[in-house]
């Protein structure tokens, strides 16, 4: 049971990286929206944190069943102690830290959007191409 949901987990989180890669693509506006909106209230902040702490853990748990183990428990380890720094952090920091930088990368939104969509075209194979 734990590993089914933790399979689903990291298949809607590729999914959700590939249809984040495509509005990047064909819907820019949009994304910059939702990309803009990432600890811009407390309760968006700690849903990121969850989500984070969620996907990390799943990734922890499908990974030796993954092409890539190792890429992809390092992945999840990456994800799960950056929320627990990020939890530390007060929530004001991390809205000024996003303020500051978030609009700096929507500049290379066509190459973020690239990249979103190969990373979750590679992690939807590396979890559905071993089974």
């Amino acid at each position: 049971m734990t590993e089914a949901l933790a399979t689903a987990l990291v298949l809607l989180a590729g999914a959700f990286l590939a249809c984040l890669g495509l509005a990047c693509l064909v819907a820019p506006a949009q994304a910059r929206r939702f990309l803009l909106g990432f600890a811009s209230s407390l309760a968006l902040h700690y849903l990121e944190l969850a989500i984070r702490l969620v996907v990390g853990g799943a990734l922890l748990v499908v990974a030796p069943t993954m092409a890539f183990p190792r890429v992809f428990t390092a992945v999840g380890v990456v994800l799960v102690i950056t929320t627990l720094v990020l939890a530390l952090v007060p929530w004001r920091w991390h809205r000024h830290f996003a303020q500051r930088t978030v609009p700096g990368v929507l500049r290379f939104l066509p190459w973020l959007g690239l990249a979103s969509l190969a990373l979750g075209g590679f992690v939807v194979f590396s979890l559905v191409g071993t089974t």
